[in-house]
């Protein structure tokens, strides 16, 4: 069985920044590619970042510059590093494992960028 957790999210102020983590059981986070998105009320969930197998990295246009995006295959964990956040940031943030047939959501973090 399958299953990722999130941490990491939080109240922060515009400018700031977190750290998130995804931590995969049931599967490796090495052979995937994950994926963090992120859905604000009234919204639809969007793609922030994902790392390949090969760790090849996009990101979406808002956030480019300022979020990045890692794996540490050892704690079998998906970061993403998010700086000067500005409060249209603010959204339930997602980890996905893109697994053929099948992909795996995490539960999801709340993450709010507000002064």
């Amino acid at each position: 069985q399958v299953q990722l957790v999130e941490s990491g999210g939080g109240l922060v102020q515009p400018g700031g920044s977190l750290r998130l983590s995804c931590t995969a059981s049931g599967t490796r986070v090495s052979l995937y590619t994950m994926g963090w998105y992120r859905q604000a009320p009234g919204k639809q969930r969007d793609l922030v970042a994902r790392i390949t197998s090969g760790s090849s990295t996009d990101y979406g246009d808002s956030v480019k510059g300022r979020f990045t995006i890692s794996r540490d295959n050892d704690k079998n964990t998906v970061y993403l590093q998010m700086n000067s956040l500005k409060p249209e940031d603010t959204a339930v943030y997602f980890c996905r494992a893109d697994i053929p047939m099948r992909p795996y959501w995490g539960q999801g973090t709340q993450v709010t960028v507000s002064s």
